[in-house]
């Protein structure tokens, strides 16, 4: 399918009318425990009660999240229990993982991330993560956000073996409203929001929304090279809903919706060094990089990570008679994204006069680790995401079947080559044009133990991956709930899953000259082809992979009580393959992940002086050929930096339990609470002794009995929120709020651990965490229109990792961390007009 007829047919679904199936959950949560049993979700693609639906779910309504100043990935896992998120390649670039499923760097997302019913714009950027999750301002002016946990493959596809979230916008409406918001706090953090609804007529409503925020970064940047500050924010999102109603069985909704960030790119803090081998450049780097927590170092002139992304999304639905709707979703998107970013933060530095007085000449140079830099005139990411699905629902004429069937058509593609050109222990004025210099080659040139046979050594390089990836899926399902008898409720879904993807790669390797350089450098004499394979075809090469799954879902529901529901349910998930062109056969094709999921569930409310609810739910999951990533270390010599890739793990497994509740003690104290407890088991192996990669040397990596990384075996969440009573006519509703999240410790890589220094060993495994997060607000201020809030989290300032990258074997012997966010506090003013 052409991406003219893709457009074509957009703007044709685009005339269609529609009729509107979207969640109408609270916009406000006085009392959340007395009205839980009204909010409405739509985690089955259709609108039921949160209660009635027998799946593991936490809700935030739009209040929540600004109380908790949720702006991205991390701030909802912080809330969420048995979810986690990975912001090691910045927060724009964030991926999920729900009850261990998690996503690493090549493999298909394993939560999928939804907005408006339709998937995240694909990244496809040959390496690099980006794409498939929640980015700039995607968490303003919602309805709400839901976090459905365990499986969702019948309803919405492969690649949601982890779970989904589904962010449900506001939707336009009948009267003329809006508000307009200003935010400031430390960090000379500001933040501007702004939403109009209007009517445009009797048939026609429109909402549009802006959402403006900067940030100066936290990370102080020691090196003089570059910006002073990292971990800053800038971005500006954009919204524009239109809802037509041609006839009173006829809809027509359509968003738009545009987002550009432009920030120093992510950066991590080197924070472990052994004296041996490269660790001596990183140890040397410790010395002089600061005691502050937040002292980083990085040797980038312009670092920088730039993303821009738009979406056009358009629901038709037609409600054929009463017992009927048919509806039809179709979008298109794009995602560009450049990086100039130092992201291991290192800065090595290598002083000739120090060495040896007699090359002084030779001066000093400044080198990284290595960085992720777009392919010279290109993009890291750049592609296209379109999306088509044809969706009927019915139920009978009794009420006691409710069925829903469709066909489902996503098509990826490259809007043109996207990839890196990246330093490898290389100083580079520019390495784009490859003015680059390598000063430990020319060092090790000198070295007399070093037989002559063995010289020259090159030890810097640029490395170049470029390519373009292709994916294509079609997917048919069906399920229906029948009503054994009144209360007792039958579910059946199934859906059959085609999976295509082609990628086409040019990966070189280029060779640096020695100091001093003199002329220009003549990069066409020197590269050679980093697989050695494709040699014969300049350096491309060709990969193609396709798989077909079924999926399924049976679950029975019982209510004893009209408050109370008990649910037993079986579920099959599947994760399309992937390809890594980056390694060699037999690991460069990832197979599709399997998995078998049993879950058994509790949901009560109950009303009275103490109103409240109380949900229990136990999971186990059978994974076969999961996907996991585990480390490469570089060969001597071979000029490639230590990386990471997917492979598929045997048997393993995930089971744990969840609960949550919430409870009014008494009028104005609204008290909720989340658990998670998780187990996770990798079982066995699989016989990785036929890899034999030119570049890259297995590292150690999961072995049977081991756990899987970012699944912390307990996490815990506690909110209150106290309501003054006062008279909210004349002075407004005065509430005080605080939240305690609790997570223990948790694996991050299967690396670290087999280094010999201990305090690299130690950092497989991230420590505990607790924080605090406090917020007020006083809203209809006097009785104006008029709402005021502060916040405040990280309360006690606690100074952690939030992620550890994994780079610690013993031929390395240095380590890098994440940095999580320090204090933040700040103040927002809101003024409401119209209703």
């Amino acid at each position: 399918m052409t991406r003219r007829f893709r457009t074509l047919l957009f703007c044709a679904c685009a005339t269609l009318p529609t009729l509107p199936i979207e969640a109408q959950a609270q916009d406000r949560a006085q009392d959340r425990a007395s009205v839980t049993q009204d909010i409405i979700v739509t985690a089955r693609r259709t609108e039921e009660r949160l209660q009635d639906v027998p799946i593991s779910i936490t809700v935030f309504n739009q209040e929540e999240l600004a109380n908790r100043n949720v702006v991205n990935a991390q701030d909802l896992a912080a809330y969420t229990p048995s979810l986690s998120a990975n912001g090691n390649f910045g927060s724009e670039n964030s991926s999920f993982a729900i009850r261990g499923f998690a996503q690493d760097i090549g493999t298909a997302p394993s939560v999928g991330v939804y907005f408006a019913d339709v998937v995240a714009p694909r990244g496809a950027s040959n390496g690099l993560p980006s794409g498939d999750g929640a980015g700039p301002g995607a968490f303003f002016d919602l309805q709400n956000v839901q976090i459905l946990k365990g499986p969702q493959g019948t309803l919405f596809g492969r690649n949601t073996t982890g779970g989904a979230i589904l962010l449900v916008p506001q939707k336009p409406t009948d009267e003329f409203s809006g508000y307009v918001e200003g935010s400031v706090g430390n960090y000379d953090m500001w933040r501007g929001q702004a939403v109009v609804n209007a009517p445009l007529g009797d048939r026609a409503r429109m909402r549009i929304g802006v959402d403006r925020q900067k940030r100066d970064g936290y990370m102080r940047n020691g090196s003089g090279i570059g910006p002073d500050r990292f971990g800053d924010v800038d971005y500006i999102a954009l919204r524009a809903s239109l809802v037509v109603d041609l006839t009173p069985d006829l809809e027509n909704y359509t968003i738009l919706s545009y987002s550009d960030s432009s920030n120093n790119g992510p950066i991590q803090k080197l924070v472990a060094a052994a004296p041996e081998g490269l660790g001596q450049l990183a140890y040397g780097q410790l010395l002089r990089q600061g005691s502050g927590f937040y002292d980083v170092m990085q040797s980038l002139e312009n670092p920088y990570s730039q993303t821009e992304q738009w979406q056009a999304i358009n629901t038709t639905s037609w409600q054929a008679s009463d017992t009927l709707t048919v509806k039809n979703i179709v979008s298109y998107a794009q995602l560009k994204q450049r990086m100039n970013a130092p992201l291991f933060g290192t800065d090595f530095v290598v002083d000739f006069a120090a060495i040896n007085p007699f090359l002084a000449a030779l001066g000093s140079y400044h080198l990284p680790f290595t960085t992720v830099t777009s392919i010279p005139g290109g993009y890291t990411a750049n592609q296209s995401t379109f999306t088509e699905e044809l969706q009927l629902q019915g139920r009978s004429g009794d009420g006691r079947l409710n069925w829903q069937a469709g066909a489902y058509l996503e098509v990826s593609e490259p809007l043109g080559m996207s990839g890196s050109q990246s330093p490898f222990l290389a100083s580079c004025t520019d390495s784009a044009t490859l003015q680059c210099t390598d000063p430990l080659g020319f060092l090790s040139n000198l070295d007399p133990t070093i037989p002559a046979f063995a010289k020259p050594i090159h030890a810097g390089t640029v490395n170049y991956t470029a390519g373009r990836t292709n994916f294509h899926n079609v997917g048919l399902y069906a399920q229906a709930t029948y009503a054994l008898i009144d209360q007792l409720k039958l579910t059946g879904g199934f859906r059959y899953t085609w999976d295509h993807s082609r990628n086409v790669s040019d990966q070189r390797t280029y060779i640096v000259a020695y100091p001093p350089q003199y002329g220009a450098f003549n990069p066409a004499a020197a590269y050679r082809c980093t697989n050695p394979q494709a040699a014969a075809t300049n350096c491309v090469s060709h990969y193609y992979q396709s798989s077909e799954k079924p999926t399924w879902l049976v679950d029975l529901d019982y209510n004893p009580t009209q408050d109370i529901l008990l649910y037993a349910k079986y579920a099959r998930g599947y994760r399309a393959g992937t390809i890594v062109p980056n390694i060699t056969a037999p690991l460069n094709i990832v197979e599709p992940e399997k998995v078998d999921s049993y879950e058994l569930g509790l949901k009560t409310s109950f009303g009275g002086a103490l109103r409240g609810t109380f949900n229990l739910a136990g999971f186990y999951n059978d994974f076969s050929n999961q996907q996991l990533q585990v480390g490469f270390n570089a060969r001597p010599l071979s000029g490639q930096a230590s990386t990471a890739a997917p492979v598929n793990a045997g048997k393993s497994e995930i089971w744990g339990l969840e609960a949550d509740a919430s409870l009014t003690p008494f009028q104005g104290l609204v008290l909720t609470g989340g658990y998670s407890y998780l187990r996770t088991k990798i079982k066995s192996v699989p016989d990785f002794s036929s890899f034999n990669d030119p570049n890259y040397i297995l590292a150690a990596p999961f072995q049977p009995g081991d756990p899987e990384v970012l699944s912390p075996r307990h996490k815990v969440t506690v909110s209150g929120t106290y309501t003054l009573p006062l008279d909210e006519e004349k002075i407004g509703r005065i509430s005080f709020g605080a939240t305690f999240t609790h997570r223990s410790s948790m694996l991050v890589n299967y690396t670290d651990r087999t280094n010999p220094d201990p305090s690299i060993a130690a950092l497989s495994t991230l420590a505990p965490l607790d924080l605090l997060n406090l917020n007020a607000s006083w809203n209809n201020i006097a009785g104006a229109p008029v709402d005021l809030s502060l916040f405040m989290t990280n309360v006690t300032k606690e100074k952690y990792y939030s992620f550890i990258a994994g780079l610690g074997s013993p031929s390395v012997n240095f380590e890098t961390a994440t940095l999580g966010e320090p204090q933040m506090y700040g103040a927002r003013l809101r003024f409401r007009f119209g209703g």
